[in-house]
């Protein structure tokens, strides 16, 4: 899952860069609001954390600018402001959290998590296809009930394609969600991942096909 933060102290944009790619997400950070609107006006994020005090832009517009354009991508205010109005401007203004710093990274990571998968899948952590489970909270997958062993990566290519079950999904829209921009994404990673988790999901019945010129489509063996 992708991640835009946009937040000018950079002490704090690092720790929460650091914090949050331990926790396996793609992660992109601007500096300014004029930024993270021209990103967010040409890329796809699965959540946008956004300081309402930034230079040029500040994040109010940045979010109108946002809900403006049609976008429904999470979004995690962060602010020092603790008015009233300020809460309730942003949360008019299609924010989907609040949270004033100072704060605890537990909290929150834990609100990233809710956020993701609010707006990914309906709400809940476990997305299931036939004899595969996949719990997005925990990181972890089960198949037949089995524990399975796989990677970081392997499990950001299977989520990616669990909440996009039965249609293809291309591998540019793949390293999109699992790589930031200052990692460098070898030209057969995906197709090694999927490779894994074909020999993986198989013996389960669920298969990984490959559309050829097109991408992947996780389906069920019949």
């Amino acid at each position: 899952m992708r991640i835009l933060i946009a937040e000018d102290d950079p002490m704090l944009a690092d720790g929460l860069v650091r914090s949050l790619k331990e926790s396996d997400y793609a992660v992109d950070c601007v500096s300014e609001g004029g930024a993270a609107d021209h990103v967010l006006a040409g890329q796809n994020y699965d959540l946008v954390i956004l300081d309402l005090g930034l230079p040029r832009l500040d994040g109010f517009e940045v979010l109108r600018r946002l809900r403006h354009r049609g976008s429904r991508v999470p979004v995690l205010v962060l602010t020092a402001r603790d008015a009233l109005d300020d809460r309730v401007k942003g949360l008019d203004l299609g924010a989907d959290d609040y949270l004033t710093k100072p704060f605890d990274l537990p909290e929150l990571e834990a609100r990233v998590r809710a956020l993701i998968r609010r707006g990914q899948s309906g709400g809940t952590s476990v997305l299931s296809h036939g004899a595969l489970t996949l719990d997005t909270a925990g990181r972890c997958a089960t198949l037949d009930g089995e524990l399975l062993d796989l990677s970081a990566r392997e499990l950001g290519v299977l989520e990616v394609l669990m909440l996009r079950s039965g249609r293809v999904v291309n591998k540019d829209r793949l390293a999109e969600q699992l790589y930031g921009w200052d990692e460098e994404v070898g030209a057969n990673a995906i197709e090694v991942y999927v490779h894994r988790l074909r020999r993986k999901l198989e013996p389960g019945g669920v298969t990984i096909r490959t559309i050829r010129g097109l991408g992947y489509l996780l389906e069920k063996s019949p």
